[in-house]
């Protein structure tokens, strides 16, 4: 189970207390109480793990380090650990408690959120011409603590759409590293799937059906990724009995869920085109060529076919790059 929406708790480690302690040695008498260590602050870091927010499905709150108390002989206490919490690129950090929002929008990307508390100043620090044996301390301050709402915006260059079973999730494993479960099922991807094809981020976007956007099979937890997606890569089964009809069900529910989605840049792709003669798959390219898209005829196990795919990533990654 993918989570792409959950509220969890932060806080910053709090500060050591300083020391109160004097030296004894003849000479060299006077206050040598060390300053308390800071607390651990809390870092958000993108990774290109999808299912990384599942992390916090039990674990709900999650603190920095504290920092160590101060000692004598001008010991500081040491600063408390740094906690770095994995997110993935297009999470949305809603800081319930400021009312702020920020993004992570890279791999490896790094915002700090909550900040540890100062140590307190040691007896030493105290000291003056007037106040030679200060007993003072400082007892170091509390950490920030926020309520978090981490929402997950999915960003792709490439997002794969269609009914479920079209052999969206073998393509991408055999155009990126991706390892998505592949059968011959309905409902195979139960959350999306990224892969890398050199600078291009594609997505396996889970099978949406009819009524999607209202909420049947997957509902619209995966449509809401498809918004920030840049081009569509539109998968129909030759299998399928009536195309054209698979065509539009989806593009209905994209434009239930939010008519920008159709403007995006969309290709068409009738997929297991090895299971169909020639004549066959001739007749549903034609009759998909109503959409008015460039629909190709494509197998995973033909070679020439899946250079056609890269030659339009490849044109894809020439337009980003202007």
């Amino acid at each position: 189970m993918l989570i792409d929406d959950i509220k969890i708790k932060v806080k910053g480690g709090d500060g050591g207390k300083g020391a109160v302690a004097f030296s004894k040695v003849k000479m060299s008498l006077g206050p040598t109480g060390g300053a308390g260590g800071k607390g651990g602050s809390v870092y958000f870091e993108g990774v290109s793990d999808l299912s990384a927010l599942n992390q916090f499905r039990f674990k709900k709150e999650l603190s920095a380090g504290n920092g160590k108390n101060g000692k004598g002989k001008f010991i500081d206490g040491t600063d408390g650990k740094d906690l770095f919490l994995k997110v993935p690129v297009g999470t949305v950090i809603h800081n319930l408690s400021l009312k702020e929002d920020s993004e992570i929008i890279s791999i490896g990307q790094r915002l700090l959120i909550v900040k540890g508390g100062k140590g307190g100043w040691g007896n030493f620090k105290f000291r003056s011409s007037t106040n030679t044996s200060p007993k003072e301390f400082g007892q170091g301050s509390l950490g920030q603590e926020y309520e978090l709402r981490l929402e997950l915006k999915m960003i792709a260059d490439v997002g794969f759409v269609g009914l479920p079973n079209v052999g969206k999730s073998s393509l991408l494993n055999e155009l990126t590293k991706a390892k998505s479960k592949v059968a011959n099922y309905p409902f195979t991807t139960l959350s999306p799937n990224l892969g890398v094809y050199f600078e291009l981020v594609l997505a396996d976007i889970p099978g949406l059906i009819e009524g999607a956007s209202l909420g049947k099979g997957l509902g619209i937890k995966f449509l809401r990724h498809i918004k920030r997606t840049k081009t569509l890569f539109h998968f129909i089964s030759s299998e399928s009995q009536d195309p054209l009809k698979d065509y539009k069900i989806i593009r209905k529910e994209l434009e239930a869920y939010n008519k920008e989605l159709l403007l995006k840049p969309e290709y068409v792709f009738l997929t297991k085109s090895d299971l169909l003669s020639e004549k066959d798959i001739k007749k549903k390219v034609a009759l998909l060529k109503k959409t008015k898209r460039e629909v190709l005829a494509v197998s995973i196990i033909n070679e020439k076919s899946l250079k056609l795919i890269e030659g339009i990533l490849r044109e894809i990654i020439k337009q980003k790059s202007e």
